[in-house]
């Protein structure tokens, strides 16, 4: 790596940390979250966050939109929407007779699905297209979206009244799945000193640019990834799929359905990631470690047996990291 090649990557360590340290203005702890947020930005992955009301997942993705000048459209999803509401509809014009495309909210770069859950199967569809083939179609017209496309979605993992469990397919295109956790009680004390004590919300600056990330993708690509790491992240990836082959035989019969190709793709990218957020040009064993649970945990469908006994998909990706051998 030449001079001005490892000066422009610790620019852009460096602008991380100012996203981060923009973030925490307003945000009290949280800081995986923020973490996987950023991994999702700089690799181009689409993140799900999942957390019961209150624990400033929407409040995050807000406040981490406004530190970056980019194009951001915050939807909120209820179960009477359509499909023309998150991607737009053709409008007729009577004097000329004819069509014209009005654009929804989906055109921009950020994207806030909130409680995304609450969509009817429709527009899940549609969000689908978008979300996987950066394009949207409406009506004959089919039309790229602007890059970077992120959609920072939420939802709710108690609430069963309005809501609709998410397709397979489309779980599978968010790169992280992340559960949002309670704060600490230091966390949460200056969280009410800071929210009931009447002071005025911190003003959060823009610190990062559409070409700033652009350019730190194109860092993330160029992140050194070893041949016995890169098989670590295979071997993982199969092992959900016949863990009794990687000498996990408590795990037979626990597992429907285990993870694809894609979530080797995406762990890979998000070690890559983690690991440039350390400041390292190469990833390690630990950054594959640290990025699997939130990679894989909504890429294992569980078998009835499994659920009968109490388990879950973190259970089952936490015993695959214990039982496959490290490099």
């Amino acid at each position: 790596m030449s001079d001005t090649s490892a000066q422009l990557s610790e620019q852009q360590v460096q602008l991380c940390g100012d996203l981060s340290s923009e973030v925490a203005k307003v945000l009290v702890g949280q800081e995986a979250m923020v973490s996987r947020l950023l991994i999702g930005l700089l690799t181009g992955g689409h993140v799900l966050l999942e957390g019961v009301p209150g624990l400033a997942k929407t409040l995050t993705v807000r406040v981490f939109a406004q530190a970056i000048s980019t194009g951001f459209s915050r939807i909120q999803f209820t179960p009477d929407m359509l499909p023309a509401d998150v991607l737009g509809t053709e409008v007729f014009n009577p004097r000329d007779a004819t069509y014209s495309i009005k654009k929804g909210p989906i055109f921009s770069n950020l994207i806030l699905a909130d409680e995304i859950n609450r969509a009817p199967a429709k527009v899940q569809s549609a969000l689908l297209e978008a979300m996987q083939e950066r394009q949207v179609t409406i009506g004959d017209e089919t039309m790229p979206l602007d890059d970077p496309f992120l959609v920072l979605a939420t939802q709710n993992p108690i609430e069963q009244e309005g809501t609709y469990p998410l397709p397979e397919a489309q779980v599978d295109r968010f790169m992280l799945k992340v559960k949002v956790g309670y704060p600490t009680r230091e966390e949460e004390r200056k969280v009410v000193e800071r929210m009931a004590g009447g002071q005025p919300e911190p003003q959060v600056r823009a610190v990062a640019t559409v070409d700033d990330i652009l350019a730190a993708r194109q860092s993330i690509d160029a992140v050194f990834i070893d041949d016995k790491v890169l098989g670590y992240v295979i071997d993982l990836v199969h092992a959900t799929r016949d863990p009794a082959a990687a000498g996990l035989s408590d795990l037979d019969g626990m597992i429907e359905m285990g993870a694809s190709p894609r979530a080797s793709i995406f762990l890979t990218k998000a070690a890559k990631a983690h690991a440039f957020l350390q400041g390292r040009a190469y990833a390690t064993p630990h950054d594959v470690k640290n990025v699997a649970p939130d990679v894989l945990r909504h890429r294992v469908v569980l078998t009835y047996e499994a659920e009968a006994e109490g388990k879950s998909a973190d259970d089952i990706v936490e015993r695959v990291l214990l039982g496959i051998l490290v490099p």
